[in-house]
C-alpha cells in the first residue's frame, strides 16, 4: 500500500461520504451508552460528522494514520472471520483512538469501539464491520453531546497556581 497525499484525501472523502451509515451508528451507540449510564447524550448530525472528519484529516499526522487504518480495514477479510479477529479488532480500536484525539478521549474511544462493534454488522467483510464500528466510536467520542464535556474540568490548573 502506498499512502500519498492524494490517497489520504481519497480516504477522507470516503469516510465523509459514509455519513449515511456512520451517523445512525453514532446515535444508536450514544443512545445505548446513555441508557447504560443513565444520562442523556446529544445526537450527532450529518454536518457535525462531516466537520469532524474534516478536522481529523486536516491534521496531517493524524490524517495519514487514520487513512492507513481505513484503507487496511476496507480491504481486510479473513476466511471464516474468526482467525482474523485479533487484527481487525486492533486496527479498529486504534482507528477509533486516532479519530478521538489524545488521552483520555482515545481510551474512551477504544472502549466504545468494543461496545459499538457488538451491534455493528456491515456488508463488505470482517474489516468493514470493524471499520464502521471504529468510525462510530471515534467520532461519537470526539463530538460534543456528553454533559461531562460541556463543563470546564475542576482539575484545570490555572495560572494562579504557578504564582
Amino acid at each position: 500500500m502506498n499512502l500519498s497525499p492524494d490517497r489520504v484525501a481519497r480516504e477522507a472523502v470516503w469516510v465523509a461520504d459514509r455519513a449515511d451509515r456512520i451517523v445512525p451508528l453514532i446515535n444508536e451507540t450514544r443512545r445505548r451508552l446513555g441508557a447504560a449510564f443513565e444520562t442523556d447524550v446529544g445526537s450527532v448530525t450529518t454536518e457535525q460528522y462531516r466537520e469532524a472528519v474534516r478536522a481529523v484529516f486536516a491534521d496531517g499526522d493524524s490524517a495519514v494514520n487514520a487513512a492507513a487504518y481505513v484503507a487496511i480495514l476496507r480491504d481486510l477479510d479473513v476466511d471464516g472471520d474468526y482467525p482474523g479477529f485479533v487484527v481487525d479488532e486492533v486496527l479498529g480500536r486504534e482507528l477509533a483512538a486516532t479519530i478521538a484525539g489524545g488521552t483520555p478521549l482515545s481510551l474512551l474511544a477504544q472502549a466504545t469501539f468494543h461496545y459499538a462493534d457488538i451491534t455493528t454488522h456491515s456488508e463488505g467483510g470482517a474489516g468493514v464491520d470493524d471499520l464502521d464500528a471504529a468510525l462510530a466510536a471515534g467520532f461519537q467520542t470526539r463530538l460534543p453531546g456528553w454533559a461531562w464535556q460541556a463543563d470546564e474540568s475542576p482539575f484545570d490548573v490555572t495560572a494562579e497556581a504557578f504564582e
